[in-house]
């Protein structure tokens, strides 16, 4: 039984149906999930004009043919394509062509293996599993406490991905990657965008180079970028929202886009009925077991291990193989690092691409980490403006590559690439970090040239020296 039918709970009941179980999944929403219709694909969509563009205008013999405002009508029609609509008929066909049975409602653990399935119309039904129940329910945003919230009716990830109009005037709370993701593109597509941190910089989970980057292009392109700034209360008159800000200054919009931060939608499942807290992230085992259970799973971000889509769907090839391989009795399974049981890559081996311009994009530990974990590493850095082929991806290519080393073993532990075009290369260094491939071997691993990839032979040689 899962929970959720978005990509996580999707690739649970497909890896499960595969293994031989009969697999049943229950939606209050669309299936098909957060990322399919506020979250990935819509947001990528939005972008992917945008940074199509911003490369164009850096090409010799192009640029002056895209120096024009974006269509806006048609960015958010070919974004409306790729949420089909808010019409979830092709993933329900999905569901149905590998087996899986739809129940539409909310889902509620009644009891061991047992969740109650609540209809629109009230109506309640009673299923139980045999072998395992999935949380997949993923997350929703997380809104602060501020006065005046409810009145002003905020955006959130959801109507940020979602609007079917372009804002004057966009102010955005917060400095990690749907903040940035967000103000790219409103930015982009005419709105006068304003970021509001409250840290010190953008990004702060990666390289701090990654955040400087992309505060620096989003300047050069109109947005204001202002730090150690919060909002402390928001008010709408007449439509225009008004923010007020630490030491009294007030900043006027007419939309405000809070990007703070994601809560785990457990509140409402029937936790308590097995000693769960309600509304609270659900530790597991490296198999995604529910630690204290033999028959609960919490697979993608509502354990808060690493919340990302393609971070969950890996989780839950993991976990369908572990119901799977428990619901056959197999006396041991493989619970050890990189094992067939095992997220061994949720602690070590973490990819992302913000699709900002330029993009950002690591894998693995960033230096702090490494450092923080005890780890004796050497940060190697590298100007990608030096590549050949970055000369050739664009006039005044600005960017930046590091990779973490392990000196006692001499892997990566980590690489990060900031530069247009970047996001692409990230799943070589992903492969040589999850492979544990050692720099000697690495040698031998010819780039392309002239290719922007040849930034690894750079790296590689800086670290050689």
């Amino acid at each position: 039984m899962v929970l959720g039918a978005g990509p996580v709970g999707e690739n649970v009941a497909d890896r499960a149906r595969a293994g031989g179980l009969s697999v049943a999944i229950v939606e209050s929403e669309l299936v098909g999930g957060e990322c399919s219709y506020w979250a990935c694909m819509p947001s990528k969509a939005l972008l992917r004009p945008v940074i199509a563009r911003a490369d164009a205008r850096r090409v010799p013999g192009l640029r002056q043919s895209v120096q024009g405002p974006l269509d806006a009508a048609a960015v958010l029609a070919h974004r409306d394509d790729y949420t089909s609509h808010w019409k979830d008929d092709g993933q329900v066909g999905w569901l149905d062509s590998i087996g899986v049975d739809l129940y539409r409602g909310h889902g509620r653990i009644a009891g061991t293996r047992q969740v109650t399935v609540t209809g629109s119309d009230g109506t309640e039904r009673t299923l139980t599993a045999r072998h395992a129940v999935a949380v997949c329910t993923g997350t929703r945003a997380a809104l602060p406490d501020l006065p005046g919230l409810a009145e002003v009716k905020p955006w959130t990830s959801r109507e940020a991905t979602s609007a079917d109009h372009v804002p004057g005037r966009l102010a955005v709370d917060g400095g990690g990657v749907v903040a940035v993701e967000m103000a790219t593109a409103w930015q982009a597509l005419g709105s006068q965008v304003t970021l509001l941190v409250r840290g010190d910089g953008l990004l702060p989970r990666m390289e701090p180079f990654a955040g400087e980057l992309v505060a620096k292009a989003l300047t050069e392109a109109g947005a204001e970028v202002r730090t150690g700034v919060s909002v402390t209360a928001v008010r709408r008159e007449n439509g225009t929202v008004t923010a007020t800000l630490t030491g009294g200054d007030t900043l006027e919009a007419d939309e405000i886009l809070f990007a703070t931060g994601r809560a785990p939608r457990t509140d409402d499942l029937g936790l308590e009925t097995i000693g769960v807290d309600p509304g609270s992230w659900l530790p597991v085992d490296e198999s995604l077991r529910v630690q204290g259970s033999d028959w609960l799973y919490a697979v993608g971000d509502a354990n808060h291990r690493a919340l990302l889509t393609h971070q969950g769907k890996y989780q839950a090839r993991i976990a369908g193989a572990a119901i799977t391989a428990r619901a056959q009795g197999v006396p041991l399974l493989e619970t050890d690092p990189w094992g067939a049981h095992s997220a061994t890559a949720d602690h070590a081996a973490v990819p992302q691409v913000v699709f900002t311009d330029p993009e950002a994009s690591s894998a693995g530990l960033t230096l702090a980490e490494a450092e923080s974990a005890g780890r004796r590493v050497r940060a190697v850095d590298y100007d990608m403006a030096g590549v050949a082929g970055a000369g050739l991806y664009a006039d005044g290519y600005e960017g930046r590559a590091r990779m973490i080393v392990d000196l006692d073993r001499e892997v990566l532990l980590g690489v990060t690439f900031v530069g247009p075009g970047v996001g692409e290369l990230i799943h070589s260094a992903t492969v040589a970090i999850a492979g544990e491939v050692p720099i000697d071997r690495l040698w031998h691993a010819v780039p392309s040239y002239p290719t922007v990839s040849e930034v690894w032979l750079r790296l590689l040689e800086t670290f050689r020296g």
